[in-house]
């Protein structure tokens, strides 16, 4: 045991798998640079054999991070495993995560296996990673629902043979804080080697409890492992949510008695890149990252706030990074600067053309906004007409005019392989008017289930506005994001960025089929 707790980050495999939530390669390693700034002790980078596109984000992790250990996902077979170990080959410190069920109901519906057979395929799946890779994660799937007495049986074998962490995943969210603490001791006290392995603790949020569950497998359950995702994202209702099992284990050290390694002033900024890459804006009343977090509105809250802050502030705002919210470029600035801000934020280009491409866009974004805040900055550089010129779909230019009384009208020009394509619109409103014309040429059939807004920078009308557009086409969710001072260009290139992906045939394995 250890009076330390061991953060476990699943945003770029767990996290991804919310509907839309895929990412390339490259924001993969933005994020990860950013995780590793916080240092995040694990970081699972992806699941490597799911498709060619996760192999090569992890790999690209591996090699790239070096304060953190890097995570692969792999079901408990030699080809996912091999792969794994292929993908993290680089890495400083590696760990593979490989994972079977064991509850009856997955074992009977969906493995269509007898215990004896998801007994021996852990075993066997465990010490073959061990030849592989010296740190060996396994998680039973659905473990919270499985049978207490052989999932003791499945856990002592794994260890036995090499698995260094066990963690106990409540992979539906159906936990209640008392008893899956409780549930996380007695299976510890069935197990008679338990004591050499790290106890992890892995819980969904469907009925809104994973943090509390997490901490309760921690303070009741005697885990030393917590899997969350910034922002909780995950597919449902959600992963726990980084921030707020970090902060709640520091602000109540008292109670926990543990210590954390991460650096809780990189906890908004890593907060805002996960959302402005995913699309998955956050709520202002979200704790620990929402707008509203730190805002007092009632007058009594606000005369305490001023006389002393402790009266209704338990967390100070800039101790999670909200005072990193800082003015760094203007329309001045050079390009030495502006590079040098790149990699400050984790950000690296593969060629000198990318950053003079992104460099031009940044002039131009400051000859129309004063002020140039590192989310600005993120945003576009994220812009996809920037990181690769060869999407499918790209905006050239877009015109609209509205008008009291008048239907809305807007000529759009954008190109569509290597062809340039020009198409008008009448709508019911600006936004509406660009869609429709966009559609009239590629008519894709798809439907639309999610049109946000949000203020990158927020506090004026000046900020950057981001938009994300949802469609759904033939079984696929995708996601896009736009971003540009006119919230109307900024509906186009997230339209189009969607388009983009819905475009794109990469087929990836999901870890729970």
């Amino acid at each position: 045991m250890t009076d330390r707790l061991i953060i476990f980050d699943t945003t770029l495999r767990d996290g991804e798998q919310s509907p839309g939530a895929s990412m390339t390669r490259e924001e993969k390693l933005r994020i990860a640079r950013q995780l590793e700034r916080m240092r995040v002790d694990v970081i699972e980078a992806g699941f490597a054999a799911s498709s060619n596109g996760d192999f090569e984000a992890v790999k690209a992790i591996a090699a790239a991070v070096k304060d953190s250990t890097v995570c692969s996902l792999a079901r408990a077979n030699d080809r996912d495993i091999s792969r794994a170990a292929e993908a993290l080959a680089g890495a400083s410190r590696a760990r593979i995560h490989t994972f079977i069920a064991t509850s009856e109901l997955h074992m009977e519906k969906k493995l269509r296996m007898t215990r004896e057979q998801v007994l021996e395929q852990a075993t066997l799946a465990v010490r073959f990673a061990r030849n592989l890779c010296g740190d060996i994660e396994f998680s039973p799937e659905d473990g919270y629902r499985s049978d207490i007495d052989f999932l003791a049986r499945v856990c002592e074998a794994v260890i036995r043979e090499g698995a260094s962490t066990i963690n106990i995943p409540d992979t539906v969210g159906y936990a209640i804080p008392e008893l899956y603490g409780d549930f996380i001791r007695r299976l510890r006290e069935k197990v008679p080697n338990s004591d050499q392995a790290i106890w992890s603790v892995h819980c969904h949020n469907d009925l809104g409890m994973a943090v509390a569950n997490s901490l309760a497998g921690v303070k009741i359950g005697g885990a030393r492992q917590i899997e969350c995702t910034i922002n909780g994202l995950g597919e449902r209702a959600g992963n726990c949510s980084l921030e707020e099992v970090v902060m709640a284990v520091r602000t109540r050290r008292d109670y926990f008695g543990l210590d954390v390694g991460i650096d809780t002033s990189q906890i908004v900024p890593a907060s805002k890149l996960v959302s402005q890459t995913t699309g998955f804006v956050v709520q202002p009343n979200k704790a620990v990252v929402g707008a509203n977090a730190f805002a007092h509105a009632s007058g009594i809250h606000q005369d305490g706030v001023l006389k002393a802050r402790d009266t209704y502030e338990i967390m100070r705002a800039e101790d999670v990074g909200w005072a990193a919210n800082k003015i760094v470029l203007g329309k001045l600035s050079g390009r030495n600067a502006f590079k040098q801000r790149l990699q400050e934020l984790g950000i690296e280009l593969e060629s000198e053309a990318e950053i003079n491409a992104a460099f031009v866009r940044f002039k131009d974004l400051a000859d129309r906004k004063n002020e140039i805040f590192d989310e600005d900055i993120v945003a576009l550089v994220m812009d996809e007409s920037v990181v690769n010129d060869a999407e499918h779909y790209r905006l050239l230019s877009l015109a609209q005019r509205s008008e009291t009384g008048e239907r809305p009208h807007a000529a759009i020009v954008f190109a569509v392989g290597h062809q340039e394509h020009r198409a008008e619109s009448d709508g019911n409103g600006p936004v509406d008017a660009t869609l429709q014309a966009i559609e009239s040429v590629v008519q894709s059939g798809a439907e639309m289930v999610l049109y946000s807004v949000n203020a990158i920078t927020g506090g004026s009308t000046e900020s950057q506005g981001e938009v994300t557009v949802r469609l759904q086409h033939a079984g696929r969710i995708v996601n896009g994001v736009g971003a540009d001072p006119d919230i109307i260009v900024a509906s186009a290139k997230a339209y189009l960025s969607a388009l983009n992906k819905l475009q794109s045939k990469t087929e990836r394995v999901a870890a729970q089929g």
